[in-house]
């Protein structure tokens, strides 16, 4: 697929009226924490695993706009397989559903599951690569949940298989040499997905 030449770049904007129109009532709800002057929409190439270019896009912290754009522009270089990336209001902000669709995201005021308290996507500050893949494992007072639900034959992190996340990948490396946790390498819960940035 062959993507038009005035496409074939990576920027980050403020969020203008029509992409506020897109997120208001889906990720950006109200008490959101973050005023929109501080989000910026990135314009992301990536290639999916047939090295097919894609135009991909997303909503983060403008802490982390430079960021971005140099980790995504270097995974895009390398060939690295990032299958889908639009926003997440494109599944009316449900972060389930974009996952079992391996959506990578950023921005979606949301509180962490399983409690009250705001997760980082919140704050535009963590990205979910290839999520379906990467599932989130953690264990509610004695039963473990997996999320998305559909990403339960990616738990087994001994198995080889696309799009997996580990020590050993370039995505890993890229995002914590810029200063990323990655949520693969906690002990309570393992959320291979996911990268956050904590100032």
């Amino acid at each position: 697929m062959l993507l038009p030449a005035e496409n074939l770049s990576f920027y980050s904007e403020p969020i203008t009226d029509d992409i506020f129109a897109r997120i208001d009532g889906r990720s950006y709800k109200e008490g959101c924490p973050v005023a929109l002057e501080d989000l910026r929409y990135l314009h992301i190439l990536h290639k999916n695993l047939e090295g097919e270019s894609l135009e991909g896009e997303m909503i983060c912290n403008e802490v982390i706009a430079e960021k971005l754009l140099d980790i995504f522009e270097k995974l895009y270089d390398a060939g690295y397989p990032i299958e889908r990336m639009v926003l997440v209001d494109e599944y009316d902000a449900d972060d389930e559903l974009s996952m079992t669709d391996n959506n990578t995201s950023c921005f979606n005021f949301r509180p962490i599951s399983g409690t009250s308290r705001i997760s980082l996507h919140g704050y535009g500050l963590a990205v979910d690569i290839n999520p379906l893949y990467n599932p989130c494992v953690t264990n509610r007072n004695g039963e473990m949940y997996i999320e998305p639900a559909a990403g339960v034959p990616y738990t087994d992190r001994t198995k080889e298989f696309d799009y997996k996340i580990d020590e050993n990948d370039l995505c890993y490396k890229l995002f914590t040499d810029a200063g990323f946790k990655w949520g693969g390498s906690w002990s309570r819960v393992k959320d291979y997905q996911h990268f956050q940035y904590c100032q």
